[in-house]
């Protein structure tokens, strides 16, 4: 099964320092989802959609830019989502909101997602996660039940991903692993249930608007 790390922020410039730590959190979720998953990580750093917000399907089919074209095909093609966002004001990441906005529900609809959030601070992002959960369901990747807090990530994971203190990596690797199988155990259920039925069928997609969706006047 794939499944993709959403990298959840852009900032690159201290203080505070360290100036990305998202990427030590993605880099762990990534190395220790390597059991069960075939991953690629989603860096926002790497696509730069313009200043004016269109979305996927506001294009011609196939005739939206490369990177938007082939980062859709990434998100179809997996068949569950890491998301791993910072805490802004109570709220995900910014730039894990707006880059995920960019596409439609039915390229992440009838998988699994899991929620990864993490601070510098005590509290690992937690609120954040509260607000994800409906931003998910949204986008149809419905969120499994176990979910993952750094609290203190820049003391907890070096630059790499690894764990700063053998002592406790054991205890980390644990509460991932749990996190990790609830999202395996999923992903593959609804694996083989789109094998076997086509869940657009009974619940299409929308194609140009989501008004499409709307109950009839």
């Amino acid at each position: 099964m794939k499944a993709l790390v959403f990298l959840g922020s852009i900032r690159t410039s201290s203080p505070p320092a360290p100036p990305r730590l998202g990427e030590r959190v993605a880099r762990c979720l990534a190395s220790a989802a390597q059991a069960r998953f075939d991953v690629e990580t989603v860096d926002p750093l790497d696509y730069a959609f313009g200043p004016s917000f269109k979305p996927y399907f506001a294009y011609p089919r196939g005739r939206a830019p490369e990177a938007m074209e082939k980062l859709a095909a990434r998100i179809a093609g997996a068949d569950a989502y890491l998301m791993v966002s910072p805490e802004y004001n109570h709220a995900m990441g910014p730039a894990l909101a707006d880059l995920l906005n960019h596409f439609p529900s039915s390229l992440f609809s009838f998988k699994p997602s899991l929620i990864v959030t993490y601070s510098a601070g005590q509290w690992g992002g937690t609120r954040a996660a509260v607000q994800m959960r409906s931003f998910l369901s949204e986008l149809g990747c419905l969120p499994v039940s176990a979910m993952v807090h750094v609290p203190r990530a820049d003391h907890v994971l070096a630059a790499d991903g690894s764990f700063e203190q053998a002592d406790t990596a054991a205890e980390w690797q644990a509460y991932l692993g749990r996190a990790l199988a609830q999202l395996a155990w999923w992903a593959q259920a609804t694996t083989q249930m789109r094998a076997t039925e086509d869940p657009f069928a009974t619940s299409a997609a929308f194609t140009r608007s989501p008004s499409q969706r709307n109950a009839p006047p």
